[in-house]
């Protein structure tokens, strides 16, 4: 036992149960949106209301994307282990009014709610291992973690459809019920409550409504923008505007916050903003494959929707592989550039693949080339949280390690409806040719992962600007954490 982990008095057995806790925990929130993809439908069928498919996905996105940023802070003040046993228990109980909707505007609403949750869950485990662990040994843990994104990605889809096909619609979401109290009753047990002690007890109120508004307004917008057709310019340009007057508030009132929800100095760190442009280009590129590969084997090749699933299945195996051997490779060397370098140049390879697609594109070609692509964005999940947790002190790790989820969660926000915009646009001019729908489709697929060709150069770019700081072996590079910050770790 190093030096770092005797610091919290830890035993191996209570380490082991607090990892497998974290990890049910982290499950719970990460199989939610690829469970209720396969059940929409038949939600759709229910309760009605096609036209507002999409909101109970934006509603969830919104308010986990916001939560993530808020909670990370408040845990400074309130303590780790009280934010995410409140963030169970809030996930598990919106589980179960989902499952009672009456209605569209019911399910919306309660996803919404049920968003706070998650946001808790998909962040507050990253920073609890950041701070039971020295910076040299996160590196597998973190790896460790992040395969739950993977492992949920597989299990989502296949569990959605037999629990749908079987006891109905709502049993997706009454399901979360007995796993939460299963990774409640582990943390409780184990997990100490670590806190900082010179945090002020200030809840920066103009920050929190600021930052709301203005994520708002943005969400919206891109929602609104997938369709051109359905929804008015005007109003999605007003929306983009509200948004932007909002994030300037916001930048004015983090300067004047005594305890901001986003401190502004953590820009200054280059480290912080590179990491977070890199998380952002990632994450991206991840869902431009997990969105359009699907439809290139339904549409195009002309697969079934179960075979589609099943060429998927080796992409997120292999993200799930390249996350842990990330780890290890961070814990062994106590390096992480050349890391980062790398996964933007393999992951621009699996998207360089991808462009080439066409109608005579094999399904085993399109299962290499999406497989490549896991293989490079698996690697995102360790290397930035890692790269930013060391070069911070433990006081900043609640809001830095939230912030990368953040930007990751805001990544693929931003790109899905832009991605959405180059597919209808490429239709259109495709349309005025003489082609056939597939071939339309298909040159339609082909233009999204051109455009992706270059955010994978410019993440490659990039990271070659990424500082280097080794990772110690035993304490943070910094900062330790002052004995009197961890209560209960006994």
């Amino acid at each position: 036992m190093n030096n770092y982990r005797s610091h919290y008095d830890l035993s191996k057995n209570k380490i082991i149960m607090i990892m497998a806790g974290l990890m049910v925990g982290l499950l719970v929130a990460a199989l939610d949106n690829s469970i209720i993809g396969t059940a929409m439908p038949k939600v759709i069928s229910n309760l009605q209301g096609m036209e507002y498919y999409v909101w109970p996905f934006t509603s969830y996105m919104l308010s986990s994307t916001i939560a993530i940023i808020l909670f990370g802070k408040l845990s400074d003040i309130y303590g780790r282990k009280t934010i995410i046993i409140a963030g169970i228990i809030t996930f598990v109980i919106t589980s179960v009014m989902c499952g009672f909707a009456t209605n569209m505007l019911e399910l919306i609403i309660f996803r919404g709610l049920q968003g706070i949750g998650g946001g808790i869950l998909i962040s507050l485990p990253f920073i609890v291992v950041g701070e039971i662990f020295s910076p040299r040994e996160r590196g597998k843990y973190m790896g460790i973690l992040a395969s739950v994104f993977g492992l949920s990605s597989i299990l989502g889809p296949i569990l959605g459809g037999v629990i749908t096909d079987t006891i109905g619609w709502r049993w997706v979401f009454f399901v979360n019920v007995p796993v939460g109290i299963v990774a409640v009753s582990m943390l409780m047990y184990s997990l100490p409550n670590f806190k900082l002690p010179d945090v002020k007890k200030v809840i920066d109120y103009s920050g929190i409504i600021t930052f709301t508004l203005a994520l708002s307004g943005l969400f919206l917008a891109l929602t609104l923008a997938r369709d051109l057709n359905t929804s008015s310019l005007i109003e999605i340009i007003g929306l983009l505007l509200f948004s932007a007057v909002m994030f300037a508030l916001f930048i004015w009132a983090e300067k004047r916050a005594i305890e901001p929800i986003l401190p502004l100095y953590l820009f200054k760190n280059s480290i912080f903003t590179i990491s977070s442009i890199e998380n952002f280009l990632a994450s991206a590129l991840i869902f431009g494959g997990i969105i359009y590969v699907p439809l290139f084997a339904q549409e195009v090749i002309g697969l079934s929707a179960t075979n589609s699933g099943l060429i998927m299945i080796p992409m997120l195996i292999s993200l799930t592989i390249a996350s842990n051997i990330a780890g290890q490779i961070i814990s062994k060397t106590g390096k992480y550039k050349m890391l980062a370098i790398a996964e933007f140049v393999i992951t621009g390879i699996g998207i360089v693949l991808l462009a080439t697609i066409n109608v005579n594109t094999s399904p085993y070609a399109l299962v290499v080339y999406s497989t490549i692509l896991g293989l490079g964005s698996g690697m995102m999940y360790t290397i930035f949280t890692i790269s930013v947790q060391n070069a911070f002190s433990i006081r900043e790790i609640g809001i830095i390690t939230a912030a990368m989820q953040f930007f990751r969660n805001i990544g693929a926000t931003v790109a899905i409806p832009i991605f959405g915009f180059i597919v209808n646009a490429s239709m259109g001019s495709q349309a005025a040719v003489n082609l056939s729908k597939t071939e339309v489709l298909t040159l339609s697929i082909q233009n999204i992962f051109l455009a992706a060709i270059i955010l994978a150069f410019a993440g490659v770019i990039i990271a070659f600007f990424l500082k280097e700081i080794p990772l110690s072996e035993d304490e943070p590079t910094t900062q330790k954490m002052p004995e009197e910050t961890v209560e209960n770790a006994k």
